[in-house]
């Protein structure tokens, strides 16, 4: 019964998680029940939990975690100055006069956004709020205004500079390492979070490019469902007013990490600096707005340190239990080898992306398969871009996909459930598309880091 621990310790967490609790609360406490349970019946050592000061403060001392609290700062600060809004309005006046001008807008517009926040809840609520009454307005289709909101809301996963990136990347350097040390590797190599957003670079635009086409395509096959709009002429230097400083923003971010001029956490410093001075020159931030971002920043920092706390101290009773020789045993024992490990956990990750966010699949599921998978001979980079873009598609799969529940939250009354559900039908197809092509050309997500990083 006992070689089972970890497994009922993984289906215990899962069901707290389904009545309501707190994450961070559910992961810790569900850890120390089963400590404690153990402890008293002799199954398990509680030498071991004298590991968790040291795994405290690895966290707090941790210089690439210091990039979250930094990178949701400039996110926040481009969402609650108006940037995001003036730029969807210069966009939409220059071309909305197309066939599906101002979906085309939305996508451009949602993926800006998507790399500046990086959180899939408050890019989708915002392009709820921004896009969706105009889009409905100018009637557009309802399935498709709403498929095209979901789906770039959910780029966040995938493009850089993305918090999930940023933890997942963190996460898989200590993986690598693991999975290294334990096949006899004593000086490993590593892997790095700008080797993620590299790794990430092709195919998240690949994804965007598919999102525009198919608006495009749409348009042109039925355009009664993507009609042009007349908004107003705008000008050139006003197109490129809004366009530039975001854009600007984002480039000298990613530019600098991915040249080796910055590390994450430095980028990340920059790109905070810069989006409060874009919004300070917009004349669109004051006391009570640099209030109000101080506070979600601080919210939602505190939120992902107290879930990977929990996590940590999840990790080390599932592995004290022998949960990591279990997974190990049971992927070794599956027949098609590597591929098909990476295919059983990509399915599991799938289906907890309906119940779980981002950040605890990153703390919880990676730290546990990862090192089994790498050792195996998975590309860690690969890996961490095969999950991105499978969360992605998982957040946007009826009925549970959290993007769905967040634009639901923000949509009127007029537009049906079922119609959110009905619209991304053909964005998922495009996400597993995706999946399937980097499956198989894994050089998508490989080649970039290999020619920056040799």
């Amino acid at each position: 019964m006992m070689e089972f621990a970890p497994v009922i310790l993984f289906i215990a967490v899962v069901l707290v998680l389904l009545l309501g609790y707190p994450v961070a609360l559910s992961l810790a406490g569900t850890a120390l029940i089963a400590a404690g349970i153990g402890v008293a019946t002799g199954t398990f050592d509680a030498a071991l939990m004298t590991a968790m000061p040291n795994r405290l403060f690895s966290i707090i001392s941790n210089q690439t975690l210091v990039a979250v609290p930094l990178f949701v700062l400039m996110g926040v600060t481009l969402e609650k100055s108006r940037i995001a809004e003036q730029l969807l309005d210069s966009m939409s006046r220059a071309f909305g006069r197309l066939p599906g001008g101002l979906g085309l807008s939305v996508t451009i517009v949602g993926m800006l956004m998507a790399a500046s926040t990086g959180i899939v809840g408050a890019t989708v609520v915002t392009m709820g709020l921004m896009s969706l009454p105009a889009m409905l307005k100018a009637r557009y289709n309802v399935p498709l205004a709403t498929g095209t909101i979901c789906a770039t809301g959910t780029l966040g996963q995938i493009i850089p500079p993305s918090i999930a990136l940023v933890l997942l990347g963190d996460v898989l350097s200590n993986a690598y390492q693991q999975a290294q040390l334990s096949m006899g590797i004593f000086n490993p190599k590593t892997v790095s979070v700008g080797d993620l957003f590299a790794g990430a670079i092709i195919p998240g635009l690949i994804l965007v490019v598919l999102y525009a086409i198919f608006v495009t395509v749409t348009a042109l096959i039925q355009p009664d469902k993507a009609p042009p709009v007349e908004q107003g002429e705008v000008s050139a230097g006003e197109l490129l007013a809004s366009i530039f400083p975001p854009l600007l923003l984002i480039v000298a971010v990613l530019g600098s990490i991915l040249g080796g001029i910055a590390t994450p956490t430095e980028a990340a410093g920059v790109g905070a600096l810069g989006a409060l001075i874009l919004a300070l020159f917009r004349g669109t931030l004051s006391i009570a707005q640099l209030r109000e971002i101080a506070l979600s920043t601080t919210k939602t920092t505190c939120m992902v340190f107290f879930i990977l706390i929990g996590a940590s101290m999840f990790s080390l009773v599932f592995r004290g239990y022998g949960g990591e020789e279990l997974v190990h045993e049971m992927f070794h024992s599956l027949p098609g080898g590597a591929m098909a490990a990476t295919f059983v956990v990509m399915l599991v990750i799938f289906l907890l992306g309906f119940i779980l966010d981002f950040i605890e699949i990153t703390f919880v599921v990676v730290p546990i398969v990862g090192p089994v998978l790498m050792a195996m001979g998975v590309d860690p980079v690969w890996l961490g871009v095969m999950i991105a873009l499978n969360l992605q598609t998982s957040f946007l799969t009826p009925p549970f996909g959290f993007a769905l529940f967040y634009l639901r939250g923000v949509a009127p009354a007029e537009v049906r459930t079922q119609d959110i559900y009905r619209g991304v039908v053909p964005f998922i197809l495009i996400q597993l598309a995706m999946l399937v092509t980097l499956a198989f050309l894994p050089d998508l997500a490989t080649w970039l880091p290999d020619r920056l990083y040799q």
